[in-house]
């Protein structure tokens, strides 16, 4: 597995994720763990418990014991590292950390509790970087430390297992959406915003929050190739430009190839078929094609061309698992 900071954060707020309860919060909520950066500080800002902390945490431990925190993943997956982030947490940081794992379709305080990653140290006002030996899927966590502070985020990074026996033969999905397991491979330029924020939900909420190119001052143009969560046949695109005004691309093109095995890195050398030619594009709006697919075969993976550089927030591939059947 490569860096697994690559992947995909199954606990962000963004992809669904929710804190449910905490031994003890009270300098700094729970939410703020699963909240998007590393959390930032104001050196100024009290409330009237204390010190304004972004992030989570507890009141000095009198008592025997330690404080936890429980969530629920956004996405359902295999864990495979986490980071237990104390930025800014410099005196007050929690000495030692653990987690605990559950797999259930309702309260994890009914189930058993399964350890991922047993005590270890933590630094302060770092990222604490630990991968995870697991195979296993999982749906809850459950973070102690030792005995009591502050950490600024929980970073969960894997794979997501969406569960396909619930989805239809014949149902449309987005099959490159992140909560279907669609994963941005990688692309040639990111410079000024992440490549995954293609197939995250919703629309952009600002311009930020999409994938964004630096300016082109040679020939060529940017792509990005993403892997579909499941195999499948297109029948609908969606290419979103929200906030992009003066930094859009001009046009796009899509290609697709089969190759549902093939490694990561040696993609960019298979033989693409073009699935839509090259199309003009227009400022901050929503383009739907379906009359520009060409006719196409099942499809594992595309390559997102856009000429010559710029920002979209979003990229739907609307489709089925299964060719539909015709009369």
């Amino acid at each position: 597995m490569k860096d697994f900071t690559q992947l995909i954060d199954l606990a962000a707020e963004r992809v669904g994720g929710f804190v449910l309860d905490t031994s003890d919060d009270f300098f700094a909520e729970k939410e703020n763990l699963i909240k998007p950066g590393r959390g930032i500080f104001i050196e100024d800002k009290y409330t009237d418990r204390g010190k304004w902390m972004d992030g989570w945490e507890s009141r000095r431990k009198r008592t025997a014991g330690h404080d936890w925190c429980t969530l629920k993943l956004g996405l359902r997956g295999v864990i495979h590292g986490v980071d237990i982030d104390t930025n800014h947490f410099l005196g007050n940081h929690p000495p030692h950390a653990s987690l605990e794992a559950a797999c259930v379709q309702h309260s994890p305080l009914e189930t058993d509790w399964h350890e991922i990653l047993p005590k270890s140290p933590l630094a302060p006002g770092s990222q604490n970087l630990y991968p995870i030996e697991s195979d296993q899927e999982w749906t809850h966590l459950r973070l102690h430390i030792y005995p009591d502070g502050g950490v600024a985020r929980l970073k969960v990074y894997g794979e997501v297992k969406p569960d396909w026996t619930l989805v239809a033969d014949n149902q449309i999905i987005d099959l490159v959406a992140v909560e279907n397991g669609g994963r941005v491979i990688c692309c040639n330029d990111m410079f000024f915003s992440s490549k995954d924020n293609l197939i995250m939900p919703g629309r952009g909420i600002n311009m930020g929050d999409g994938w964004e190119t630096k300016r082109r001052r040679g020939p060529g143009h940017d792509w990005s190739i993403l892997k579909l969560g499941h195999a499948g046949f297109i029948e609908q695109v969606e290419v979103d430009t929200h906030h992009f005004k003066g930094n859009f691309p001009d046009r796009f093109s899509l290609e697709s190839v089969f190759a549902p095995d093939a490694k990561d890195d040696d993609l960019e050398h298979l033989k693409w078929q073009l699935l839509i030619p090259e199309t003009k594009l227009t400022a901050h709006q929503q383009h739907h094609f379906d009359q520009q697919l060409r006719h196409h075969d099942r499809v594992s993976h595309v390559r997102f061309n856009i000429f010559p550089d710029g920002g979209v927030s979003r990229l739907r591939l609307n489709g089925t698992i299964k060719a539909k059947k015709t009369k």
